[in-house]
């Protein structure tokens, strides 16, 4: 009797059925309008009466920073802002407190100048990081400090005593090429150029040879750190992704190749920290005892965040490079030509190509340099925010007085391409730095608008480092080898080609997919031998 007392004292299901429909209408008459008119007023806001309202630029970008994760997304950022840019003019804004700029002033304004820092955005580029890294370090005593530690491993006198290791390292890529040419297969040269890259940031770092150029045990290395800067990057672009994990339903694919990377640099630098500090010349020996090394755990410690940051620094920007300039060698006749002679009227025997002998080869210099200008290994936008602090002075770039709380960034691919700054910017033209003709002012607007490595206290450490293996790479290859695009669909791989979307029709300029720095495939080329240069 008490439960059926109690089950016809219950509400019926039309009464439920009534208090259902009774809820929905309340959210759809209260709760619905109320978001619609808090983004009717967001979005008046953000279009009318924010600080940066006055400043050109697509509609979707003033509302939200999705609108750069979705070309992030499509790696195609730097070309999405470079067509913005001309179509809006030099300073653009693309996003809700961003400011993108394309000029000179603006270059000066915004990196070399102590006042600017790096945004906490960029913590996004490292792997889980706690721990702040030069790379990633906003404070600018603590970044003025590592940058003066990790900068004594990639100095042009560090890179002196490197070099014997890295010409080792180089004559492994040339002894590839030359089992190629025998056998007549076409090489990737971006997949040669990583392998090399990252044995040789192995081996400055913590004295630790990954083998990829004889091995295939680490070989997924290059490809789990690719796959981490595009995710790295999208997160980066759109803060939220990171911050409300909007981006693991993608990466669970890669958490087990993540796992096996962390655990190889785990393998590297316990290795080597149980060596004598200065078994080896290396970044650690001058980190070793300036760093904490693995206080609470070697994975929060100084050591990991710098050697995350280390290894795709040091990798990624002389790989670019070197694809780069194969890919327009390739395609250039004459300068391939140019450069040949050039080459192999210096030395007399490839043994003799050396850093110090290299320095004279000014042709090979104007052939690197336009391979960084036209495809530069980090493409896209380096963001920079004002310092926090106590600082009432105005902020002004390019004559803009910038609002507090705004994040500004050149665009290195726009200012490479710049039509007032290199006339006929799409085409290879090592001539441009040679140019005797060319008046001093021409010159020094050329060199002030050419910033592959960024610049100022925050520009990249490793600029000799990628001169010095970029350098070797290509005068040994010429000097041993003639080579050209592979024959078929192989050769046309890494070039552009109607179709492949607005920025991309140009058959002539290399491919880079920006993933904040680049990402790319190709040139796939045929190599032969020269006579009597292999017994």
């Amino acid at each position: 009797m008490l439960l059926y007392d109690f089950l016809t004292q219950l509400p019926s299901m039309s009464t439920i059925s009534k208090g259902v429909s009774t809820l929905s209408s309340t959210i759809v008459g209260y709760i619905v309008p109320a978001v619609l008119s808090w983004l009717f007023i967001y979005a008046t806001y953000q279009i009318f009466l924010h600080p940066l309202h006055r400043y050109p630029g697509p509609l979707a970008a003033k509302l939200t920073d999705a609108y750069s994760g979705f070309y992030a997304f499509q790696r195609r950022l730097h070309l999405k802002t470079w067509q913005n840019q001309r179509a809006y003019g030099t300073v653009v804004r693309q996003g809700p407190n961003k400011l993108v700029f394309s000029t000179i002033k603006a270059i000066q304004d915004i990196y070399k100048n102590d006042r600017t820092t790096k945004p906490e955005a960029y913590i996004a580029l490292g792997p889980a990081l706690t721990v702040a890294a030069t790379l990633t370090a906003r404070d600018r005593h603590v970044h003025r400090y590592k940058r003066q530690l990790v900068g004594q491993a990639l100095s042009e006198r560090f890179m002196r005593i490197f070099e014997p290791t890295m010409i080792n390292q180089v004559d492994l890529f040339i002894t590839y090429l030359l089992q190629s040419a025998k056998e007549s297969i076409p090489v990737n040269i971006t997949e040669r150029s990583k392998y090399l890259s990252f044995n040789l940031a192995g081996l400055l770092g913590f004295g630790y040879d990954f083998g990829m150029q004889t091995s295939e045990e680490n070989k997924f290395m290059p490809m789990m750190l690719e796959a981490g800067e595009y995710w790295s990057n999208i997160f980066f672009q759109w803060p939220n992704t990171r911050k409300f994990r909007l981006g693991l339903v993608f990466v669970q694919v890669l958490r087990q190749t993540r796992g096996k990377y962390l655990a190889l640099v785990e393998k590297m630098i316990t290795s080597r920290t149980k060596q004598e500090k200065d078994a080896q010349q290396d970044l650690y020996s001058i980190l070793a005892g300036s760093l904490d090394t693995g206080a609470g755990g070697l994975r929060q410690s100084e050591l990991w965040a710098e050697a995350n940051l280390f290894l795709p620094g040091a990798g990624d920007t002389t790989k670019t490079a070197l694809s780069s300039i194969f890919f327009y060698l390739s395609r250039n006749p004459d300068c391939y030509e140019k450069l040949a002679h050039e080459i192999r009227s210096t030395f007399k025997d490839g043994s003799e190509i050396r850093g110090p002998a290299l320095a004279g080869c000014h042709y090979l210099r104007a052939c690197i340099d336009e391979a960084l200008r036209m495809s530069p290994p980090a493409p896209g936008i380096l963001w920079r925010d004002l310092h926090p602090g106590n600082d009432d002075l105005p902020f002004i770039v390019d004559g803009h007085v910038i609002p507090r709380g705004t994040t500004v960034g050149v665009n290195i691919y726009s200012i490479h391409h710049n039509e007032e700054y290199f006339p006929d910017p799409f085409s290879f033209h090592p001539e441009r730095w040679l140019d005797d003709s060319a008046t001093p002012e021409r010159k020094k607007i050329m060199r002030e608008a050419f910033i592959p490595f960024s610049l100022g206290p925050r520009g990249c450490a490793g600029k000799a480092m990628a001169y010095l293996e970029v350098s070797l790479v290509v005068a040994k290859t010429l000097w041993y080898f003639d080579f050209g695009r592979a024959p078929g669909g192989l050769g046309e791989i890494g070039a552009g080609a109607p179709g492949m979307g607005h920025g991309r029709e140009r058959q002539g300029e290399f491919q880079l997919f920006d993933t904040f720095t680049a990402s790319h495939d190709g040139p796939y080329l045929a190599f032969r031998s020269r006579d009597g240069l292999f017994s």
